[in-house]
């Protein structure tokens, strides 16, 4: 970086060969967020968490970060220090320079806009448009655990923040994804923000191409009990790929597992195998303006 926060743009330079890759996430209090069940550490650190997840899907490396942050009047200097705190933490550990964005008062409720510069070799961007018929198709970590705590929460429950890093502080999968790019194992990926669900169809659209998974094979997190959280429940940033079925995919990549869990078909749809009927598997995650 050559200029980054103080003046009027941050100053950028790219390494030579890469391209681009940039991302931005709203994240909206009462929508992604309430202030009375995260901390402001864990909201900042959420709001980051999103936009490095989508450079992990690109296989891509994150050069920089940029937030606009607008605040109603009633919320308090202390929220909004934790809050940067719990973002600023985040990019130091993936050595990630907040270089710029901007201050607003807010009528109703907090906005916070963050945007994500990465790089990738150029021409290696990792799509979800590349997937084949005949591809495995798998998933890093465990799925369902983030949702299981944001029900929890909905029902009224005690919940421990140390006990529920998927929800508070998810981890971006950027080693798992610049693996993946660097040797060339992935032919189409994207990150489970949505639900597995909703994602792998993102995938089977762009690629023009169907799906079939096994439900006995999906990795559920530990306090999932109910395999739809993990299938619709979203928000685990976990990366979902596929690869070529003659390539060797590891079981673990920069100490996450991943896991097989169907196969890139011909035609279009998903359909998923469940004590031994299969059966049509519908989008199920968020969408957004729906309902």
């Amino acid at each position: 970086m050559q200029v980054g926060i103080g003046d009027d743009c941050a100053v950028l330079r790219l390494p030579r060969g890469h391209e681009a890759l940039v991302t931005t996430d709203f994240n909206l209090e009462n929508v992604h967020f309430r202030r009375a069940w995260h901390p402001p550490d864990s909201v900042g650190h959420r709001c980051l968490a999103r936009g490095l997840s989508d450079i992990a899907a690109m296989g891509g490396e994150p050069m920089a970060a940029f937030l606009s942050l607008a605040l109603p009047p009633d919320v308090e200097q202390r929220w909004v220090d934790e809050f940067t705190k719990g973002l600023i933490r985040l990019a130091q550990r993936f050595r990630v320079p907040l270089a710029g964005g901007d201050t607003a008062q807010s009528p109703r409720g907090i906005l916070a806009d963050i945007v994500v510069l990465g790089a990738v070799p150029a021409g290696k961007a990792v799509l979800r448009s590349g997937a084949r018929a005949g591809d495995l198709i798998y998933v890093t970590g465990r799925l369902g655990g983030a949702a299981a705590v944001l029900e929890q929460l909905r029902d009224g429950k005690n919940v421990r923040l140390k006990d529920s890093p998927a929800h508070f502080y998810p981890t971006p999968r950027l080693k798992v994804g610049r693996y993946l790019r660097e040797h060339g194992l992935a032919t189409a990926m994207i990150d489970i923000s949505d639900g597995l669900s909703t994602d792998l169809n993102h995938i089977c659209e762009a690629s023009r191409a169907g799906a079939r998974i096994e439900a006995t094979r999906v990795p559920i997190g530990d306090n999932v009990r109910d395999l739809a959280l993990a299938l619709h429940g979203g928000d685990d940033y976990e990366l979902l790929f596929t690869a070529a079925r003659k390539r060797r995919v590891p079981g673990k990549i920069a100490g996450i597992a991943v896991t097989c869990i169907g196969e890139i078909v011909r035609g279009r749809g998903m359909k998923i195998v469940q004590d031994g009927r299969e059966k049509k598997l519908t989008p199920g995650g968020w969408q957004h303006f729906e309902g």
